[in-house]
């Protein structure tokens, strides 16, 4: 009895995990079909002949395709069954019906359908929201921004098109140079939603090897390179690069056909746009990237964002930025912490695109160097 319960208990783990085979969900559906047509035959009125469709809508959601013929036999064995015992369909209500047989037939081709596909794809159906959900939550992990010194705020906020939970835009940061420095790079890969998420998923974790790992001036040329060789039909992308230095406050940008970066100046209130110059990551190979450098001094914002936050079909590049520091500007007085995701809802609820926002803050009064002794 131990080692009986020992492989049940064995047999069920692999099955929910999609290693073992599927002989007890089978069992458990080939039983319930006597006992739905057994019902049927006693009470017609309370429990129809189509309730069969019950174990195969479950069997084409837990069964392998040729377990799954094996309950359809069961199935159509019990309609015949109960066709016999109910009589014939014209001399009264709640007996097996013309349609009740293609309502039946029909739930099983589309179970079948549902299970091949499933069996080729290779996850089972029992694993495959579990399977989303890691992506998803992988991606996420990787967009986190590494905790600043103190006298800084950073903040991200993302927002994927259609309320989709896979975007194509994304975030990899890292503290270099022995956690003086901060590198981040904000990507928009072609696409949106979950048509771009899986791109997106790679080329996140190719970026987050790459960056740390060459110098800063090497890296946006690295990721042209790894594009080109994923050789994708619509393998562009967009990226800027910002390398920052958390004791200056001294950065340098570099972009890849992304949007310009928006730096507040705190002495005047003005927003300046930082554009530096370079191509598409993905077109052609040896692009060059040179960047535009700056000063994020006490009270300073520097703010990245994709192009989905700014441009529509109906309203330009510059509109969409005009009315993004139109916004910014509420948040100048009150600090801007957890101002990212209300500039997003502020500027861009209803666009359908992929939309990211981050924001790089130089606090004022804990900004300033500390003399130590």
């Amino acid at each position: 009895m131990h080692r009986v319960r020992t492989g049940v208990r064995r047999s069920a783990v692999d099955y929910f995990r999609g290693d073992g085979s599927d002989w007890i969900a089978l069992v458990g559906l080939l039983l319930t079909v006597p006992l739905i047509a057994a019902t049927t035959l006693a009470n017609s009125v309370w429990c129809s002949p189509a309730a069969l469709v019950l174990p195969i809508v479950a069997g084409g959601l837990l069964l392998r395709p040729a377990s799954l013929l094996g309950l359809y036999a069961a199935a159509a064995t019990a309609l015949i069954v109960e066709s016999v015992q109910l009589g014939p369909y014209t001399e009264g209500p709640s007996r097996v019906t013309p349609g009740v047989v293609l309502v039946v037939a029909a739930c099983g081709f589309f179970g079948l359908l549902i299970a091949q596909f499933r069996s080729r794809v290779g996850v089972p159906w029992r694993r495959g929201g579990t399977m989303l959900f890691d992506l998803r939550e992988r991606i996420r992990v990787q967009s986190k921004l590494p905790k600043l010194p103190q006298g800084w705020h950073r903040e991200m906020a993302l927002r994927p098109a259609g309320g989709q939970s896979f975007s194509g835009d994304f975030v990899v940061a890292a503290r270099t140079n022995g956690g003086r420095t901060l590198e981040v790079v904000l990507t928009d890969v072609s696409g949106k939603g979950m048509d771009a998420g899986s791109r997106a998923l790679l080329l996140s974790g190719a970026f987050g090897g790459l960056l740390g790992s060459l110098p800063p001036h090497a890296f946006l040329p690295a990721a042209n390179g790894y594009l080109l060789r994923q050789d994708w039909d619509e393998g562009f992308a967009t990226s800027i690069h910002l390398v920052l230095d958390l004791d200056s406050g001294d950065y340098e940008l570099y972009s890849a056909g992304h949007p310009p970066g928006l730096q507040l100046s705190a002495g005047s209130g003005r927003w300046e746009e930082k554009a530096a110059e370079g191509p598409l990551l993905g077109v052609y190979e040896g692009a060059q990237f040179d960047p535009v450098k700056g000063s994020l001094r006490a009270g300073d914002v520097l703010m990245l964002f994709t192009d989905g936050l700014v441009e529509t079909s109906d309203r330009d590049i510059v509109e969409g930025i005009d009315r993004l520091t139109g916004e910014a500007d509420r948040y100048v007085a009150g600090g801007f912490q957890g101002a990212a995701w209300h500039l997003i809802e502020a500027v861009a609820r209803d666009v359908n695109d992929d939309r990211a926002l981050l924001l790089i803050c130089r606090e004022g009064p804990t900004a300033q160097t500390v003399p130590v002794r």
